[in-house]
């Protein structure tokens, strides 16, 4: 008898057991469920959130067009938004980021010509960029072999489909101008330093844009010309400051390339701007990119949306 109710008290204590870890562990499964919703939930409304603050940079850049015809970087549309509130009924944070002028940049898509081969000129132009920033000017030919519609490799670094296609995983050139500027991070010979270094003097945008030497780096401006030292670079930059340049033909026409002069690859307005909106909802961080294109007529339009770190 006593060995029965031995039995009975250790059956209930393992009962017992059983129920409280079976109830903790539906608890925890729900407490999982309910946050991976709310961040979720939270991930859409960054989103969103993110997404509307395009709006009020696109009244900005018509009313800039309005007021004026010259882009630089001591206006409104250049300053960096600061951490806003975000308060409503339902949804609180923060938001921040900043509108860059993405003509200020090296488009790599001019290394094509209309006929869907190399330019020489703008090739040129490109190694320039790359000796100012110490890197391997041996990329130039890789990057036109990604670009260019053939499968001739240039030579004598060239890479085309027989070297990517061999790799693990594969993958081909895309043999067309390209609408991300990390599609170059793919090409032969770059690594993730020699990536990260040339990121922000390069951009993807149509075939034929020029360079706002208003808003352009330092070493872009010295792209423009075998003869343009850190030093001139460095000076233009100073003389820049407080409005843009007066005149910018006239203070680059003895700069640059005369063979370049016929591409037309200056000006000090610019129609492609990136906007980069941070919003943080709770644990929630999102990161938007937006390239927006202003038209001459003063409309402002998102061409291109990526969420990400680049």
């Amino acid at each position: 008898m006593k060995n029965a109710r031995g039995v009975a008290l250790i059956t209930a204590l393992l009962i017992t057991a059983l129920v409280g870890s079976l109830a903790a562990t539906l608890a925890w499964d729900n407490a999982l469920d309910i946050r991976r919703t709310m961040v979720m939930l939270y991930r859409d409304q960054a989103i969103q959130v993110a997404v509307g603050s395009e709006g009020w940079v696109q009244s900005i850049l018509r009313d800039d067009l309005a007021q004026t015809q010259t882009d630089h970087l001591d206006e409104i549309w250049a300053t960096d938004i600061p951490p806003l509130p975000i308060d409503s009924e339902n949804v609180q944070g923060t938001i921040y980021g900043k509108l860059e002028d993405l003509q200020g940049r090296f488009n790599v898509n001019n290394l094509i010509d209309g006929n869907g081969e190399g330019d020489p000129i703008v090739q040129e132009q490109f190694v320039r960029l790359l000796q100012a920033l110490e890197l391997d000017p041996r990329i130039v030919a890789a990057t036109i072999d990604w670009l260019d519609t053939d499968q001739l490799e240039e030579l004598p670094d060239g890479a085309e489909d027989p070297l990517y296609s061999g790799l693990a995983p594969s993958y081909r050139t895309p043999d067309q101008p390209i609408s991300n500027i990390t599609e170059l991070s793919a090409i032969n010979g770059m690594d993730l330093a020699t990536f990260e270094i040339l990121l922000p003097h390069v951009v993807a945008l149509p075939r034929g844009t020029q360079i706002n030497v208003n808003t352009a780096t330092i070493p872009v401006l010295q792209s423009l010309g075998p003869n343009i030292t850190l030093g001139d670079a460095e000076g233009l930059v100073q003389l820049r400051e407080g409005g843009g340049f007066v005149d910018f033909q006239d203070v680059f026409g003895p700069f640059i390339d005369e063979d370049l002069k016929g591409t037309d690859p200056i000006s000090e307005t610019s129609s492609y701007f990136q906007l980069k909106a941070v919003v943080q909802i709770d644990t929630v961080r999102v990161s938007l990119f937006t390239t927006l294109w202003r038209t001459p007529q003063g409309d402002v339009v998102p061409i291109l949306r990526k969420l990400g770190t680049i």
